[in-house]
């Protein structure tokens, strides 16, 4: 099995389904979406879902640049960082890949869904207080 995520990191990322995809537009300028995702563990990638998801623009997007950012965090309930601070979350930066699944990953979903293959992976505040990075 494939480990990119520490068991900090993957307990967290299963924990929630809405991140923030940052794409390259055409004007060379980052766009961001909000978008459902799931963590393929064995795979080591994360798969972006949606409804009609090759008509959308971060799609168009990654077939122009697949570089790509995903973004997930959340405010804490209880203070997590230094100086009593509630953010925590998780950066995935890599390269997307478009494919065609056998089936939509959820109902309503279309079977076109963006594969994200990590290279970097920046956290804070989830495993302990403060952040760190590291290329995968």
């Amino acid at each position: 099995m494939l480990m990119i995520f520490t068991e900090a990191e993957a307990r967290y990322l299963h924990d929630r389904d809405l991140g923030r995809l940052a794409t390259i537009g055409p004007a060379g300028a980052p766009q961001n979406h909000p978008v459902a995702f799931w963590v393929d563990e064995r795979a080591g990638t994360i798969d972006i879902g949606g409804p009609d998801l090759a008509a959308s623009r971060k799609y168009r997007n990654i077939q122009a640049d697949p570089r790509v950012s995903l973004v997930v965090d959340d405010n804490a309930p209880h203070p997590v960082g230094p100086g009593g601070q509630r953010g925590r979350g998780v950066e995935i930066r890599g390269v997307a890949e478009l494919v065609r699944v056998e089936r939509p990953l959820i109902p309503g979903f279309s079977q076109d869904v963006i594969r994200l293959r990590p290279r970097r992976i920046v956290t804070w505040n989830v495993d302990a207080p403060g952040g760190g990075s590291r290329n995968v």
